[in-house]
């Protein structure tokens, strides 16, 4: 017999899709919105490495389910495009001069080429790229609108600047080694600097981005983790006086009840009053400590294992609930991003507070005492030795008129007095920090934005968009930090956009490359569209995307911005949900042959092209699939590779027997009837590799006939069609049919016939297993009882015992229980 001859199967059929434009959406109103489904993948950023085999496994998954909800009625959105603004290829252009659109451009053409010759299903008429000026003409659309709704403003902060890379980077992107912090990529050195940026205010939508995670479903561990980043508190602010000085500090605390336990506070290094506060002695100490600390990163700082460190400042605050006076230190363990960027610290009660009291030899006062302690006399003085912070709940001791409270209630009633007697007030803080918006580079979207000379800034006509990047000579750095357009003066140089004919310099710092990734699902919808981000009626149709599938690496940043953006479409009447993403899986990282992470430094990484040239992407597309589960982290093994090839190699090997129309034999009808419920089942919940298990049972039953039944071939090509298309189109096509199968007809079961007609019944006495029985399925209780007292192994163990009762699970089980 012929072998599997994949190579040119692979082909033919990628051409004919192609060529027929067999995966084509439409809007097709006929179509109930119940059987109209969005199915999208985390679209890749096109490096030059080219993909590895992480990328096709998700892939794989969503083009498996598309397969199968269109051979089940659906009408489904299936596109692909790249995320191709980014530093990579403009680090590139710095060292050889090559413009990074040409560099994007043949790493995008090596993608999709890739992409394809992996057989999946996408619309490729629907294909966007973010750094083309066709689709960033609407990101730029989309920051104008950000900016009429006060939403996008300037601040000078102290950022992290990397001057090898010429840019900003987040606090997500700079990691903390021995040398201090470095750039998460390209692992150069970076440095705190005060630079004026444009940011965008997501925390003015916390509470939904926060409230509406619960309409989602998503895996609990993700939420979870957008919940701890947007990190809101409830609390109170309160304003500490400052002896020998006018003013207050303001903290913020979720403990208001522990007030009467604070002997210290704290201000961040970036405090503003750190400088005006500090005493003269103490000058040089403290100094000394806020260059340290700007070698820090907020990881490094926040990090709860390391030493405490910090100075007194020399200066002193007054607690309002005790008029007690309180030094004031500076540490690196405050941040000024968070609260207000000073706390009060009581060490009995916080941990890092303890730690830092004891380094320090600072008071530890004890103000709430655990349930189990005695507080009988909760106003007596209690200063039990205690052997580290307590952090829980209990009741207020040492804390005059609120001691003997619950700390509920001793929150509640503490925080009424300090706004009786204007000391504070209830307050909601957010751990989450407004959006850095800037990037100092030139591959990014311009900023449409003008600066006139009279000082206003002027954003550009709508119909001006695209504000296109201008040629440069060098894509290096400006040294100023400043991006390399600030040196194309003819670009910078413009007219005011206010009509006053007045001079005015364009925005210099572009976007970053989370810009273009926060819509690009929208764009999938009406990419062709030049008068609209959208229209209303294909907005409508498809969203919101009822499948999102791609890595947990992007969690929180590239989740959390996406959904605000939209929130923020929603609210100026641009899309209809409020909420892009209904459900989200994330598919498990492919590890290395020995279990490691891949990478070109371990020479373990596997190359999608080999595979393909040497086992076809049919095996590769099974393999990936049956590995494990979807979500989970799985080793890479060749032989499993090769394993699966032989599989398909036997299919089509049982495809080229002799074709007969013959009533099949029953047990195969039950076997068939079997796969095709389990493979239904597990397709529909992505539960990919146990449908292909289910698949390879069938096939060895066929396998051991001598020739082919048409009524258990065809049924099973169709259903092995979403998981090796081109086999199964080719083989269709054999069968005598002149059309793709995409679009037929999943096969239906037959209930009865997924039924054994014998079972094995298991027979325990008092939950311990003596015995098991073959019997007819579906055996009345009464029968079942009968044959399980009848078994001589049983009677073994129930003879001279009172019978109390028997239980019976059809077709599984009978428990004996005896006294």
């Amino acid at each position: 017999m012929e072998r599997y001859p994949f190579s040119s199967i692979e082909k033919k059929w990628q051409r004919f899709w192609e060529e027929n434009r067999t995966f084509k959406a439409v809007e097709d109103p006929s179509v109930p919105p119940e059987k109209r489904k969005y199915v999208l993948d985390m679209f890749p950023y096109p490096s030059a490495s080219g993909l590895h085999v992480g990328h096709p496994e998700g892939y794989t998954a969503t083009d498996i389910y598309c397969r199968y909800l269109r051979m089940n009625g659906y009408q489904v959105l299936h596109p692909m495009g790249f995320d191709s603004f980014g530093l990579p290829a403009e680090n590139y252009a710095i060292q050889t001069g090559t413009h990074p659109k040409a560099t994007t451009e043949a790493n995008i053409d090596k993608f999709r080429e890739q992409i394809k010759a992996l057989g999946f299903s996408y619309d490729w008429d629907r294909e966007v790229s973010t750094h083309r000026a066709e689709y960033y003409k609407w990101t730029q659309w989309i920051f104008l609108k950000l900016y009429e709704q006060g939403l996008a403003y300037m601040e000078e902060i102290p950022v992290w600047y990397c001057a090898d890379l010429g840019t900003v980077l987040a606090n997500e992107e700079v990691i903390t080694t021995p040398d201090g912090p470095r750039s998460e990529r390209g692992n150069y050195p970076v440095e705190r600097k005060p630079l004026k940026q444009w940011m965008l205010r997501i925390t003015q939508y916390a509470d939904r981005l926060l409230e509406d995670l619960n309409k989602l479903d998503w895996p609990e561990s993700i939420k979870t983790m957008q919940r701890n980043w947007i990190g809101r508190s409830e609390g109170a602010n309160v304003f500490f006086p400052l002896a020998d000085h006018e003013g207050s500090l303001e903290v913020f605390t979720t403990r208001p009840d522990t007030l009467f336990g604070a002997t210290y506070m704290v201000l961040a290094p970036e405090h503003p009053l750190v400088g005006e506060l500090t005493t003269a002695e103490q000058q040089k100490a403290v100094e000394q400590y806020i260059e340290k600390a700007k070698l820090k990163s907020d990881l490094e700082r926040t990090d709860l294992a390391k030493e405490k460190s910090g100075v007194f400042i020399g200066a002193y605050a007054i607690n309002p609930l005790n008029d007690e006076r309180i030094p004031i230190w500076v540490s690196d363990y405050v941040l000024l991003s968070y609260g207000t960027g000073a706390i009060m610290a009581v060490p009995a009660h916080d941990a890092r507070d303890w730690e830092f009291a004891e380094k320090f030899d600072l008071p530890i006062i004890k103000v709430v005492a655990t349930p189990e302690e005695d507080v009988s006399d909760p106003h007596a003085s209690i200063t039990a030795e205690m052997p580290g912070a307590f952090t829980g709940e209990g009741t207020s001791v040492n804390s005059g008129q609120f001691s003997g409270m619950p700390t509920t209630e001793a929150k509640q009633k503490i925080t009424d007095w300090l706004e009786s007697e204007g000391k504070g007030t209830r307050a909601v803080n957010y751990k989450l920090r407004d959006w850095i918006f800037s990037r100092q580079r030139y591959w990014g979207e311009p900023i449409p934005l003008v600066h006139c000379e009279n000082g206003e800034i002027v954003p550009l006509d709508a119909g001006e968009l695209p504000l296109e990047l201008p040629e440069v000579e060098s894509y290096k750095p400006s040294g100023t930090g400043e991006s390399p357009l600030a040196k194309v003066e003819e670009w910078i140089r413009t007219e005011c956009p206010d009509g006053s004919g007045a001079g005015a310099r364009r925005e210099t710092n572009t976007m970053p490359q989370w810009a273009g990734s926060c819509w690009y699902y929208l764009r999938y919808l009406d990419p062709k569209n030049d008068t609209e981000l959208v229209s209303r009626q294909k907005e409508q149709y498809w969203m919101p995307v009822d499948l999102y599938v791609g890595g947990a690496e992007h969690a929180v940043l590239h989740l959390l911005y996406a959904r605000f953006w939209h929130k923020v479409l929603y609210d100026v009447g641009v899309v209809t949900t409020d909420e892009p993403f209904m459900r989200l899986v994330n598919q498990g990282m492919i590890l290395g042959e020995s279990g490691e992470k891949m990478s070109k430094s371990k020479g373990n990484v596997i190359n999608p092209d080999d595979i393909v040239r040497d086992y076809g992407a049919d095996s590769m597309r099974v393999y990936e699939m049956f590995m494990g589960p979807l979500e989970t982290a799985k080793p890479w093994s060749t032989n499993g590779l090769v394993g699966v090839h032989r599989f398909l190699d036997r299919v089509w090997r049982v495809s080229e027997r002799t074709l007969v129309d013959d009533e099949p034999p029953l047990e195969l009808q039950r076997v068939l009837h079997k796969t095709i419920k389990k493979v239904t089942h597990d397709t529909e919940n992505l539960q990919f590799n146990t449908a292909i298990a289910q698949m390879m049972i069938f096939v060895n039953e066929a396998f051991k006939q001598d020739v082919l039944h048409r009524a258990l071939w065809e049924p099973f090509v169709l259903l092995i069609a979403p998981y090796a298309p081109h086999i199964a189109e080719e083989m269709w096509e054999k069968l005598g049919h002149d059309e793709t199968l995409a679009y037929h007809d999943w096969p239906g079961y037959d209930e009865e016939l997924t039924k054994d007609e014998q079972v094995e019944i298991v027979v325990q006495v008092n939950g311990k297993i003596r015995a098991r029985l073959t019997t007819p399925a579906d055996t009345a209780d009464a029968e079942l009882k009968e044959m399980a007292l009848a078994n001589g192994r049983v009677r073994q163990y129930t003879e001279g015992k009172d019978i109390r009762k028997v239980v019976t699970v059809p077709n599984k089980l009978v428990n004996v229980v005896v006294g």
